[in-house]
């Protein structure tokens, strides 16, 4: 791949990376109440969620998502009633737990990662960055390889994204040591997520 495409690339991809959204604001929530090594080790199910994606658009299914209005909303109602059950469930969190207790409803490492994963796959606008911006650097005489290069950085660059969201969030940590603070953090958290959910529920499939 010329070096001139990934100079536009890198960084065109890292803002997408960087962009404040559901599973951003997830690991900055999860980095806040149980520290970084959670909400990295958590982050494997987005990168999973992701990698499939980019899979997906490779094979160019992804253009169904486009072209396909029930399927676009069908994927886009389930991601935005889950964002909005989770904001809830946030909302409700008791806030008299430790730092590093689990969540109620014996919520751990392994129901952090499922949630990562999901707050991913149930946002069709994802799968659409794959299908509309990777296209624009692939290189045609070196389609898979492009799109293997591709996806390797993007992955590597979200990583990135999560670490810096996550240790943001375990600077909130020092509001947690009280009730107020973590009162606040979780309304915060979750009315946030909730309205990402709204958000999504509304958006428009684009123009095929």
């Amino acid at each position: 791949m010329p070096l001139e495409t990934l100079l536009l690339f890198v960084p065109a991809c890292f803002a997408l990376n960087l962009a404040f959204g559901p599973n951003n604001l997830l690991s900055m929530t999860i980095g806040a109440r149980h520290g970084l090594r959670s909400a990295l080790l958590a982050a494997a199910g987005r990168l999973v969620a992701f990698a499939m994606m980019i899979a997906i658009a490779a094979f160019g299914m992804g253009a169904l998502l486009i072209a396909s209005e029930v399927a676009f909303t069908v994927v886009k109602v389930l991601g935005a009633a889950y964002l909005v059950w989770l904001g809830v469930r946030i909302l409700r969190a008791k806030v008299d737990l430790p730092l590093d207790a689990p969540e109620p409803g014996g919520q751990g490492l392994r129901g952090f990662i499922r949630q990562e994963f999901l707050v991913a796959i149930g946002n069709p606008k994802a799968i659409l960055i794959f299908t509309a911006f990777f296209p624009q650097f692939v290189v045609p005489e070196h389609y898979w390889g492009s799109f293997l290069i591709l996806g390797a950085i993007f992955l590597t660059l979200e990583l990135v994204a999560i670490a810096l969201y996550a240790f943001a969030g375990t600077r909130l940590s020092v509001m947690m040591r009280n009730a107020r603070g973590l009162r606040w953090i979780n309304r915060i958290s979750g009315s946030t997520m909730i309205a990402f959910g709204a958000l999504l529920a509304v958006a428009r499939r684009p123009a095929a």
